[in-house]
C-alpha cells in the first residue's frame, strides 16, 4: 500500500512538473500581440500614463502573459515602461543592436512615426534568458503623444 501510495504521488509530482513546463513554454501570437497593445494604448488613454504604467508593473500584470510583455518608448527611444526588465526603464535605446547589427529601436521608432504602427523583426534574448531568439514585435503609437507601445513573440 506504501508503495502504492508512493508511486502516485511521484506521478502527481511528474505531472504537475511537466503541465508548468508546458505552460511555461507556451507562446504569444501575434493577434495577442496586436490586441495587447492596442488594450493597453486604451487604458492610457482612459486612465493616463502613469495609472497603465502601475498596471503593468503589477504582479500577475495582465500585460505580461505566456512569453510576452508590454514595452513603452518614447519617440526619443528613450524606454519609459517595461513588463519585465524594469532594469530597462530610464535607458536611451538609441544604440542598441541585436547581434546582427540591426538597430531595431530606430525602426520601431520610424513605424510609430509614420505609418503609426508596424511590425518589426530582430534577435532579442526571452525573458530569464542570455542567448538571443528571433523575435518580431508589433509597435503602435499612442495618439496625441510622445510614445508608443510594443509587444514581441519569439519565432
Amino acid at each position: 500500500m506504501k508503495r502504492a501510495a508512493m508511486v502516485l504521488v511521484c506521478f502527481s509530482f511528474l505531472f504537475v512538473f511537466c503541465l508548468g513546463v508546458t505552460v511555461a513554454q507556451e507562446k504569444a501570437t501575434k493577434d495577442e500581440c496586436v490586441a495587447k497593445v492596442k488594450e493597453f494604448v486604451a487604458l492610457i488613454k482612459q486612465a493616463g500614463f502613469e495609472a497603465a504604467k502601475a498596471k503593468l508593473m503589477e504582479p500577475n500584470s495582465p500585460f505580461v502573459w505566456k512569453d510576452s510583455y508590454i514595452f513603452v518608448q518614447d519617440m526619443d527611444q528613450t524606454m519609459v515602461a517595461h513588463g519585465v526588465n524594469p532594469k530597462l526603464v530610464g535607458k536611451s535605446m538609441k544604440a542598441i543592436k541585436d547581434i546582427n547589427g540591426k538597430m531595431f529601436n530606430g525602426e520601431m521608432q520610424q513605424l510609430a512615426t509614420s505609418p503609426g504602427e508596424g511590425w518589426v523583426s530582430y534577435v532579442w534574448p526571452k525573458p530569464g534568458e542570455k542567448e538571443p531568439s528571433p523575435k518580431m514585435s508589433y509597435v503602435l503609437r499612442v495618439p496625441g503623444e510622445n510614445y508608443f507601445v510594443g509587444a514581441g513573440i519569439y519565432e
